[in-house]
């Protein structure tokens, strides 16, 4: 189904005719630049592209009143120093005789963009929009902003498709303070904020900016700010935002539409954000709200920020891993999967020709072309019958005999027929993901020859230079003996028989008893350790008795291929259930997974145990270090 890009050439007509220094950074050429970067690097082609059409009158009144409407549509006739007197009542906007067709087109492209998903039509997409819409009010045009593109589209898709539950996520650097106001009585709307705050001294300059806010009457507890009290964010900022405060929230709601207020002026290199996430955070924010709502991720563009165009800007590195941790702290009030590069912690970007345009191609939505995740499974027994998706390669080579017994000669369990055949397929899948021939697998194995397998899994990975793996151990498997606890192994162990930090490399914790404790534990601990340690690869080993069920592997199989890069290798048993091998086969290639059920909270026994281990973990792990500032400071 692929993903859309909506967009329509005569959003880029209005434009500032007088000199107004605060607004002149609205202008047509952010658009226009955004969609050619697009055109360039060959994306569009690579969409489902739909053309914009107006939305009705009917459809903005789903937000605004008449009066409001009646006043913008009187625009088209009005001429320059009557507009000039018009935009002088409203903070930070401007009109032209095109701006009522503009920001009509601008809602109607969000409409379109949400049908095309609710209908199946398109996985998820993206609309490329002007002007924003995100502080706009009900009756007051504000920052830019004369109709709420994304509360129209989130009442468009309560009315037309009868949604209870919708997800909006505005990562622009200003509060959207319009989409609060609008929703902040409606439970059906949970509406989460960053932005730049600085105890209320930074545009919009609102009290109700604060994390204090968090909604009225039936709606409270359904906003939620997160006030940046300082600039330099940088991308462990925005990945512990996610892990630890909106992603809990968001599949406790259990949203079946995400909405994503998409301002890039909270990336870096630009002048009024002054943040410093680079592009690939945003993919990687993307992919993490894609385990949402089944994978239906709709981004509104509302700022796109002002970047860097000069040729010779140098790209941020991918092979560093995170050395600083999070310094963020609430108000003292209180493509088809495209593999997602390694997050860089600083870049050197300029805010240099000031030529407008968002980091958009690094979205990661799924697209129409050849699939960027090359999926290879080595299987046997029942499972090599399977019906498995199109896309997925049916691997049939083996690694030579010599050299596979070789490395089954430690293990007498892998000297057998069965074993070591099955053994040879596995270790040429392996090496296909470290050669970069396929992104990802599945591969299984008889129930005695897991445990070595996966030993020499990591023996071999090692041996080929990889530096960084991390093998998160399902139900009751030990650290392999004889093992180097080095720095180059991150072992997780979900379902061990207590929780305990052998090393600060090596972690066991019992399988949680309810979807609150596992996701507690996945994004409390599995992610911000993945997060930190930046593995090169991920082996996700499925052992006995791990006690999980087909959603829960498919969710952690889902989350961890966003740190990976998508190169995350899951050894089964051929034993296992065909739908959880098919269902994994979906994920890994990027599908959204499977709903997780009815939410049941954590238990204390639980809540203790993720507890007692991050206490001990947090010295040594910096996304873990998640902390408020001093009261008055």
């Amino acid at each position: 189904m692929g993903t859309a890009l909506v967009y329509h050439e005569d959003m880029t007509a209005a434009r500032l005719l007088w000199d107004d220094p605060e607004c002149e950074l609205e202008r047509p050429e952010r658009l226009a630049a955004a969609l050619g970067l697009l055109r360039r690097r060959g994306l569009e082609r690579r969409c489902r592209r739909l053309s914009a059409a107006e939305a009705s009158e009917a459809e903005l009144a789903l937000v605004h009143s008449p009066e409001y409407v009646a006043l913008v549509r009187g625009t088209q006739a009005l001429d320059e120093g009557e507009l000039q007197a018009l935009s002088r009542r409203y903070d930070a906007v401007y009109f032209h005789p095109s701006t009522y067709h503009c920001a009509r087109l601008a809602v109607g492209a969000a409409l379109q963009l949400v049908d095309a998903v609710l209908t199946g039509t398109v996985h998820n997409g993206l609309a490329l929009v002007r002007p924003p819409g995100h502080h706009s009010q009900r009756a007051v045009a504000n920052g830019f902003c004369v109709f709420n593109n994304v509360a129209i589209a989130a009442k468009h898709a309560k009315q037309k498709y009868g949604l209870h539950r919708i997800l909006i996520v505005d990562w622009d650097i200003h509060h959207g303070q319009g989409i609060q106001y609008i929703f902040e009585d409606d439970p059906s709307i949970l509406y989460f904020s960053w932005h730049r705050y600085e105890y209320g001294r930074f545009w919009p300059f609102l009290r109700e900016s604060d994390a204090d806010s968090v909604g009225q009457g039936q709606g409270r507890g359904f906003t939620v700010n997160l006030p940046w009290n300082q600039v330099g964010m940088g991308n462990a900022d925005y990945l512990a935002a996610f892990l630890h405060v909106l992603l809990p929230l968001a599949f406790e709601f259990d949203p079946e539409l995400v909405l994503v207020s998409a301002g890039f002026d909270s990336a870096i290199g630009d002048p009024e954000g002054q943040m410093q996430a680079t592009p690939e955070c945003f993919a990687h924010l993307t992919q993490l709200l894609h385990t949402l709502a089944g994978g239906r991720v709709c981004a509104v563009l509302e700022c796109p920020g002002v970047h860097s165009a000069r040729s010779g800007c140098p790209s941020p590195s991918l092979d560093k891993p995170p050395t600083r941790g999070p310094t963020w702290s609430p108000s003292t009030r209180s493509p088809e999967g495209q593999p997602l590069p390694l997050l860089p912690e600083s870049s050197t970007y300029e805010a240099a020709g000031a030529v407008l345009n968002p980091p958009l191609d690094l979205l990661a939505l799924h697209t129409t072309s050849t699939p960027a995740i090359r999926m290879a499974v080595a299987l046997t027994g029942l499972c090599a019958t399977l019906a498995l998706p199109p896309e997925v390669l049916l691997q049939e080579g083996s690694l030579g005999r010599e050299e596979t017994e070789a490395w089954a000669r430690p293990h007498e369990t892998l000297a057998q027929d069965k074993a070591f055949s099955a053994l040879g397929q596995f270790l040429f899948l392996l090496d296909g993901i470290l050669d970069g021939k396929v992104t990802c697998g599945i591969a299984a194995t008889s129930a005695c020859a897991r445990a070595p397998t996966l030993d020499v899994a990591i023996r071999r990975s090692l041996s080929r230079g990889a530096q960084r793996l991390l093998c998160l151990a399902l139900g009751e498997l030990d650290w392999p003996l004889d093992l180097d606890d080095d720095g180059r192994i991150l072992w997780l162990n979900i379902g061990g028989k207590k929780a305990a930090v052998w090393s600060t490399f090596h972690i066991s914790i019992p399988l949680p008893g309810t979807t609150g404790g596992l996701l507690n534990c996945i994004l409390g601990l599995v992610l911000p350790l993945a997060y930190s340690f930046q593995p090169e690869l991920v082996l996700v080993a499925v052992g006995p008795a791990h006690g999980l069920q087909e959603p829960h592997v498919a969710l952690l199989a889902a989350m961890l291929r966003v740190p990976a890069a998508g190169r995350v290798l899951v050894l089964l048993e051929e034993e296992s259930a065909p739908q959880l091998v098919r269902t994994l086969s979906l994920v890994l290639r990027g599908e959204a997974p499977p709903s997780l059920g009815p939410f049941l909270v954590a238990s204390p026994e639980d809540t203790q145990a993720l507890t007692h281990l991050r206490v001990q973990l947090e010295p040594l792990w910096k996304l873990l270090q998640v902390a408020s500032a001093p009261q008055g400071t």
